[in-house]
């Protein structure tokens, strides 16, 4: 980078949280000039998830977007806004790419609800949307949603993916394609299918046969418990089988920041030496958190701010 700056702060999944965001902005030593967040040195960036679920979606848009138009920040794609460009992609037989089910739609309310007669501004920010690159690498750092696969990367990078046109949309959600696993798993996490017989019920309700897996860590030896987030207390005990078999996020690579799997902790800590997951639920009763990385610095779990 060209700039004298001296690192990022990477910021978790927000979901409308804008008072918390301009919160730890503020706490960051970030200040409000000419209605953009800006500080001296550093720069913000947010790992997606901005929309649904929080009081204030149109506020939260506005602020990262005023800061990446100034050049304060970077922003990259969330599982959440790549599915509002679904929701609203009509297709040639009336039906959307997105299907408008009664899931589909309570997942988007709180975004539909403050959009509503704002529908200029929407497709202003579902056209912004389409802009926002599906991963970072620089500075010696790597930034993604929710997993960092090197194949799926470099799938991307071949696929000239950024911006997102409508034909590769559309291409994407082609179930059971390459680019569909590829766009699935970064943005939404590596699945597993759990053993016949065995399920959880998600926070909306839903029967899920399949858990989201903690990707980087090495699976030998571990259980489904330890590997699997949600996983039922009935497979505490069962292997991680062969075809699931993983040798995880290289510790020896540079580290990768990422959001999506609402962790609990009290305190926020890294998943890994050189692994941070940085969303904490703030849309339920977590908090918002960042990152501070400095460039060239050693890591420190006292880098955290919430």
């Amino acid at each position: 980078m060209k700039e004298n700056i001296s690192g990022y702060d990477i910021i978790g999944d927000i979901h409308g949280y804008a008072d918390e965001l301009e919160s730890l902005l503020q706490k960051m030593g970030y200040s409000k000039r000419d209605h953009v967040w800006t500080h001296p040195e550093r720069k913000a960036i947010f790992v997606g998830d901005y929309i649904d679920r929080g009081p204030k979606i149109r506020e939260t848009l506005y602020i990262i977007k005023s800061m990446v138009d100034a050049g304060q920040a970077f922003a990259i794609m969330g599982n959440h806004e790549y599915n509002a460009l679904a929701y609203d992609y009509q297709l040639p037989n009336g039906k959307y790419l997105r299907e408008h089910s009664s899931n589909k739609i309570h997942q988007h309310k709180e975004t539909i609800e403050q959009f509503k007669n704002y529908r200029q501004e929407w497709a202003d920010y579902l056209a912004w949307f389409k802009k926002l690159p599906i991963f970072l690498e620089m500075d010696g750092l790597r930034v993604v949603h929710a997993c960092w696969d090197d194949k799926h990367i470099e799938y991307l990078k071949g696929l000239n993916s950024f911006p997102l046109t409508e034909e590769l949309l559309v291409q994407a959600h082609a179930k059971d394609t390459k680019m569909w696993k590829v766009f699935e798993e970064v943005l939404k996490g590596k699945e597993i299918m759990l053993p016949e017989g065995h399920f959880f019920i998600d926070n909306c309700e839903v029967k899920r046969t399949e858990c989201r897996s903690r990707w980087w860590l090495k699976t030998e030896g571990l259980t489904l418990k330890e590997y699997l987030f949600d996983a039922p207390d009935t497979v505490n005990d069962l292997q991680v089988s062969p075809e699931h078999q993983s040798n995880g996020y290289d510790i020896e690579t540079i580290p990768v920041f990422f959001g999506h799997y609402w962790l609990n902790h009290a305190q926020p800590r890294p998943q890994a030496p050189n692994v941070y997951c940085l969303d904490y639920g703030v849309a339920g009763e977590g908090f918002l958190v960042a990152y501070r990385y400095y460039i060239g610095e050693p890591h420190s779990d006292d880098n955290f701010t919430f």
